[in-house]
């Protein structure tokens, strides 16, 4: 497996769903877990400190409120980490936002913006595809048919404008 994408809660899944499937694209091996930083404080640790023998290349935590899973897997692992903030409460994310990326030197997490699971995958794919030619040609791809939607949305609002 080269990304374990963990989360806080179940209840969390929807929120995470894009990372997971944004991995499904790509063909990226993965595999997703219920860790909480609080209430499994020694299996979240047990599996960082074991990550890498696991295969594991990038770790993504995903996480609302206090938002320590990030951090707490980040002091038990030399894996990178990314911090996906969730907004799960009324602050709508901001408390995991900070939380997340607020990490003390010498513990960096990669944070990515509140409910973006997708570009915390999509990171992990980059870092990935550094050393693997057929994973970054996928991620040209990708680009180029983000660039092409765009190009699209250029023609057409161009076209509408100029009807008159």
């Amino acid at each position: 497996m080269s990304v374990a994408i963990l989360m806080g809660s179940k209840s969390d899944l929807e929120l995470v769903m894009p990372a997971v499937a944004m991995l499904k694209e790509f063909g990226v091996e993965h595999d997703v877990r219920v860790l909480s930083a609080h209430r499994t404080p020694h299996q979240t640790s047990q599996f960082a400190e074991a990550a890498k023998q696991a295969g594991v290349q990038i770790i993504i935590c995903c996480a609302g409120a206090a938002a320590h899973l990030a951090g707490v897997v980040a002091g038990h692992t030399t894996l990178p980490v990314i911090g996906v903030p969730l907004a799960r409460t009324p602050l709508q994310g901001v408390d995991a936002l900070y939380a997340t990326v607020q990490m003390p030197p010498g513990m960096p997490v990669a944070t990515v913006g509140i409910d973006q699971a997708s570009n915390a995958s999509l990171l992990a794919i980059q870092i990935l595809a550094l050393h693997d030619p057929a994973l970054d040609a996928k991620l040209v791809a990708h680009r180029k048919s983000l660039a092409d939607k765009v190009m699209a949305a250029d023609d057409s609002l161009e076209a509408e404008l100029n009807k008159s």
